[in-house]
C-alpha cells in the first residue's frame, strides 16, 4: 500500500517563542534546531528575521540542516511594491530555502486591522508570494484566522487561498489563529476547501490549543486531506500553546489508521529520540517536564494500582496503548499505599534487587511503605527514596556516612550597598570512615543572592564527605516541591527533591517532617546516598 506523505513543520523557534516566560538565546535556538533536524522534521521555522536581534543573529549563522530552514514574515504592506518593502526584504535577506508569510484571510481583520479594501489585501498576498517565487524561494502562505474567516465569508477566505496558490505558493496553511474552532468544524471546513478545488497536498494546518483541541483539530484536518501539519515541541506557543508535536508525531507513526495510511520524514528509529528531545527542551527552558504529558511524560507509562501492575507483568498491552520504548520512554511501576506485591517485585527488579517470590521481606517492605505513606511520605514519585528504603529493609544499604548533627541559621542584614538581604548559613557534622568532619557553608551565589537554607546545607555536605566528595561534584538540584499534608498546628511538610548529575540521570527523593528545613534535609540526604549507591 502506497502511503500519503505528511510533512512535519516545526515552529518551536518562532511561534513557541511567543510562550509567556520563554525567550530563547541564539545559542539555544541553534541547539534546538539541531535536535529537530536529528529528529527528522521536514521544516524548521527559525524565527522572524529583523523582528528582534536574537532571530536576526540566528539567521546570520543559520545551521546547515537536512530540514528546510524557513524564515517567517508578513505580506507586503499596502501602497508599496513587494520589491520596496523593507520588512519583506529583511525576511528574504535571511537566505533560507523557504519563506512563510502571514496574511489576512478574514474580511473583518482586513477592514479592522489593516484598514484596506479586500481587493488590496488579495493584491498584497499575490504580489508578495510572486516576489518570493521570483527569488527562487519555496513560498508558504499562512492564512491567518482562516476558519473564523471562512465561517464569516467563505468566498473571500477561499479567494485568499487561491491568490497565494496562483502566485506560486507551495503551501497554503489554514490557521485557527484564535484556537476556538472545534475538531468537527476544522474537518468539515477543510473538506469544503478541498471540494472547492484546492488540492489537499498543497494545504497545511496550524492550530492553537485554547480549547485543548489543537492535536485533535490537526488530525481532523489531516483526515480531511491536508498534507502538512504545523506545531511545536511540548506544545509551546502563545496563550495556551500550539498543537503539540510530541503528541502528533507518535500518533502519526504508531496509531491506527495513521500509521498505515501516512509516512513522514521521521523514522521509527528517529522516534526513539522524541522523549529525550522533549526533556532537553524543558532543560534549556529551565522548566519542570510535565509528568502527565502524552507519550513523553515520566508518568505516561506509570502503573500505580496493584491490579494494573500485576497485569502489566504478564502482558504490557493490558494497560499500555503503545510500547514506551518506541518513543524513548520507559515503563514505571511506582510504589504507593495502593500497591500490591506485583508492583513491589517489579520495582525491586528495576532497581536491580532480586527477592524470592515468597521472601517475607516483600511483605515487610510493603507494610513499611504503607505505614510511612500514612505519615505523609509519597513513594509513587520518589523512586530513589523507595529504593533506599527497600535496600535498608533487605540489609543491602551501605552506611556511607552518618550525620551527627546539623544547624541552619537565617538572618537579614545590610550589604555593602545598604540593601537588605537574607543570608542562610549551615553547619553539618558528619562521620565518614570513623572520622568526624565539620563543614560550614553560606548560601550566597556569585551574584550575592541568597539561595536559601537547603542550598546552604547541600554546599556544606558537599564540602567534605571524605572520599565521597568527588563522587557528588556533578550532582545538582533541579526541582524542589513542598506540600503541607496536614493543616493546623500539627502540620506535616512533605518535600520532594529532583536531582540530576553530569551523566544525565535524574532521580527523586522525599523527606517528611513538621519542619520544612528538616524535611528538605532528609530528601537531600537520600539524594546524595542514591548517587553514592550508583557511583561509589
Amino acid at each position: 500500500m502506497i502511503k500519503d506523505r505528511v510533512y512535519i513543520y516545526d515552529t518551536t523557534l518562532r511561534d513557541g517563542q511567543q510562550t509567556q516566560g520563554v525567550q530563547f538565546s541564539t545559542e539555544e535556538k541553534h541547539l534546538i534546531a539541531a535536535a529537530l533536524d536529528d529528529l527528522g522534521v521536514d521544516y524548521i521555522e527559525g524565527g522572524w528575521p529583523g523582528a528582534n536581534p536574537t532571530d536576526s543573529a540566528f539567521f546570520d549563522k543559520a545551521p546547515a540542516t537536512r530540514a528546510t530552514m524557513t524564515a517567517f514574515g508578513m505580506t507586503k504592506r499596502a501602497g508599496m511594491s513587494a520589491q520596496n518593502d523593507d520588512v519583506l526584504a529583511a525576511v528574504l535577506n535571511a537566505g533560507t530555502g523557504a519563506v512563510c508569510l502571514v496574511g489576512k484571510s478574514h474580511d473583518f481583520h482586513v477592514h479592522a486591522a489593516l484598514g484596506i479594501s479586500l481587493e488590496e489585501n488579495l493584491e498584497n498576498i499575490s504580489a508578495s508570494v510572486a516576489h518570493l517565487v521570483a527569488q527562487g524561494r519555496e513560498a508558504l502562505f499562512d492564512a491567518e484566522h482562516f476558519f473564523d474567516g471562512f465561517k464569516a465569508n467563505p468566498d473571500y477566505a477561499l479567494a485568499t487561498v487561491r491568490a497565494a496558490l496562483d502566485a506560486g505558493a507551495r503551501w497554503v496553511v489554514l490557521c485557527d489563529t484564535n484556537g476556538g474552532t472545534l475538531p468537527d468544524e476544522v474537518g468539515r471546513i477543510t473538506a469544503q476547501v478541498i471540494a472547492a478545488g484546492i488540492p489537499g497536498d498543497r494545504l497545511g494546518i496550524h492550530t492553537h490549543n485554547d480549547t485543548e483541541n489543537a492535536v485533535a483539530c490537526s488530525l481532523a484536518a489531516i483526515n480531511a486531506g491536508v498534507r502538512q501539519v504545523q506545531g511545536t515541541l511540548n506544545g509551546l506557543g502563545e496563550r495556551c500553546g500550539n498543537a503539540n508535536l510530541t503528541t502528533l508525531i507518535p500518533i502519526l507513526l504508531l496509531k491506527a489508521p495513521y500509521a498505515s495510511q501516512f509516512e513522514t520524514g521521521i523514522t521509527l528509529a528517529g522516534l526513539k529520540g522524541l522523549t529525550r528531545v522533549s526533556r532537553n527542551l524543558d532543560e534549556i527552558l529551565n522548566r519542570v517536564p510535565l509528568k502527565q504529558a502524552a507519550f513523553v511524560g515520566s508518568s505516561a507509562f506509570a502503573h500505580k494500582a496493584g491490579l494494573h501492575a500485576s497485569a502489566i507483568l504478564k502482558d504490557p498491552s493490558t494497560y499500555e496503548h503503545v510500547d514506551p520504548g518506541q518513543i524513548g520512554n520507559a515503563r514505571v511501576i511506582p510504589m504507593s499505599n495502593q500497591a500490591g506485591q506485583s508492583n513491589l517485585r517489579k520495582r525491586l527488579e528495576s532497581a536491580g534487587l532480586t527477592v524470592a517470590p515468597k521472601d517475607p521481606a516483600l511483605g515487610a517492605i510493603l507494610e513499611r511503605i504503607k505505614l510511612r505513606e500514612a505519615e505523609g511520605y509519597a513513594y509513587d514519585t520518589a523512586q530513589a527514596s523507595f529504593e533506599l528504603l527497600a535496600r535498608d529493609a533487605l540489609g543491602q544499604m551501605p552506611e556511607f556516612f552518618e550525620v551527627k548533627r546539623y544547624r541552619v541559621t537565617v538572618e537579614r542584614r545590610k550589604n555593602k550597598y545598604n540593601q537588605t538581604i537574607s543570608l542562610s548559613e549551615a553547619v553539618v557534622v558528619v562521620k565518614v570512615d570513623g572520622e568526624k568532619k565539620l563543614s560550614v557553608s553560606e548560601s550566597l551565589d556569585e551574584a550575592g543572592s541568597d539561595r536559601g537554607p537547603v542550598n546552604a546545607l547541600a554546599k556544606a555536605l558537599a564540602k567534605d564527605l571524605g572520599r565521597y566528595s568527588s563522587v557528588i561534584e556533578d550532582m545538582h538540584l533541579v526541582d524542589f516541591k513542598v506540600r503541607i499534608t496536614q493543616g493546623g498546628t500539627e502540620a506535616v511538610t512533605r518535600v520532594i527533591i529532583d536531582s540530576e548529575d553530569g551523566q544525565g540521570r535524574r532521580w527523586s527523593t522525599v523527606g517528611v517532617s513538621a519542619n520544612i528545613v528538616d524535611a528538605s534535609f532528609e530528601a537531600l540526604l537520600d539524594a546524595i546516598r542514591w548517587k553514592l549507591l550508583r557511583d561509589a
